[in-house]
């Protein structure tokens, strides 16, 4: 089987989405039930993390020991690219002991370096500019509360950061369309927006946040200061006063609107308490979703799945 890497969701067709949204469905009733779901038995999974993580190491490490096999944390103080050792040399060092490697790093570059010199998948656990994983995610839970991806208005209420970058990709899979409200300065990148667009993605980035909430099905945020931005933490506290997510901004949106943020929140800065607590609120499905939809990808990247089956077990 050639090997698969899931750098980007560029680096998925549609049906491969479907095929890992329909894994991840059978895979959490089975994990609800107390179904034993040993598809990696005997496999390894090394966790490559340069940034500070809760949800996607927890996830990651639990799926892994959940489908029968064992996962190894390897944090800053174990890794850094370009400083104790290259990302190459620790791509081919990784690929003789495990069998799959996840990346949570800075720079899109390194993720690429590694997938380039690594002889065993390769998955993007969050870089500067994509989070592949976290949109599944959010696409396998809206599955859930929706029953549909087509058709639905997705506006994100922030800065145009790797979530949006995502999320513009996810709707040239999926016929949605995507408005962001962002300040002047912080829009998403122009070529990703660009290619997103060209290639189908029904994509809106304005300055206005009633003009992308208005119709909304979904409101999406995130934190206004990403890691590795700290320093610019009170220049973007007051360039982004006016873009919090409050009952004013929900009241924009249809009355059935949902509410997502893919966590860790800033309460109070870009949220408040009272919507991301609120009954329009699925922040915490999303979050329990991160381990039934990476259960699935990890099973992608290194199993054949056809239908229900996986090389030949039907799930």
């Amino acid at each position: 089987m050639k090997k698969r890497d899931l750098l980007s969701l560029r680096d998925l067709s549609r049906a491969e989405i479907s095929g890992i949204f329909t894994l991840g469905r059978r895979l959490k009733q089975k994990q609800k039930r107390g179904v034993p779901h040993r598809l990696l038995s005997g496999k390894t999974l090394a966790l490559v993390f340069e940034k500070p993580s809760l949800r996607t190491r927890v996830s990651f490490e639990t799926g892994m020991v959940q489908l029968g096999g064992h996962a190894v944390f390897l944090g800053p103080a174990e890794i850094h690219f370009g400083v104790r050792e290259s990302a190459a040399d620790c791509a081919r060092s990784l690929s003789r002991w495990v069998d799959l490697i996840v990346v949570r790093t800075f720079s899109q570059d390194a993720l690429e370096e590694v997938a380039r010199c690594a002889t065993v998948p390769v998955i993007n656990g969050l870089t500067d500019l994509f989070h592949p994983c976290q949109v599944l995610a959010d696409c396998f839970t809206l599955l859930e509360h929706k029953g549909k991806l087509e058709g639905l208005k997705i506006a994100f209420v922030g800065d145009g950061n790797n979530m949006v970058h995502t999320w513009m990709q996810a709707a040239e899979k999926f016929s949605f369309s995507f408005a962001l409200a962002c300040p002047r300065g912080y829009e998403p990148s122009a070529e990703i927006t660009r290619v997103a667009k060209q290639d189908g993605g029904r994509i809106v980035v304005t300055n206005d946040v009633a003009k992308a909430v208005q119709g909304a099905d979904v409101i999406y945020t995130d934190v206004w200061t990403s890691m590795g931005q700290e320093k610019e933490s009170e220049v973007r506290r007051r360039a982004f006063q006016g873009y919090q997510v409050n009952r004013d901004v929900v009241a924009m949106a249809k009355r059935d609107v949902l509410v997502m943020h893919c966590l860790p929140a800033h309460r109070g800065e870009e949220i408040t308490d009272e919507v991301l607590e609120g009954p329009q609120s699925i922040v915490f499905d999303q979050a329990e979703n991160r381990l039934h939809a990476q259960k699935a990808i990890m099973v992608w990247a290194l199993k054949e799945i056809k239908g229900l089956r996986v090389k030949g077990k039907k799930v």
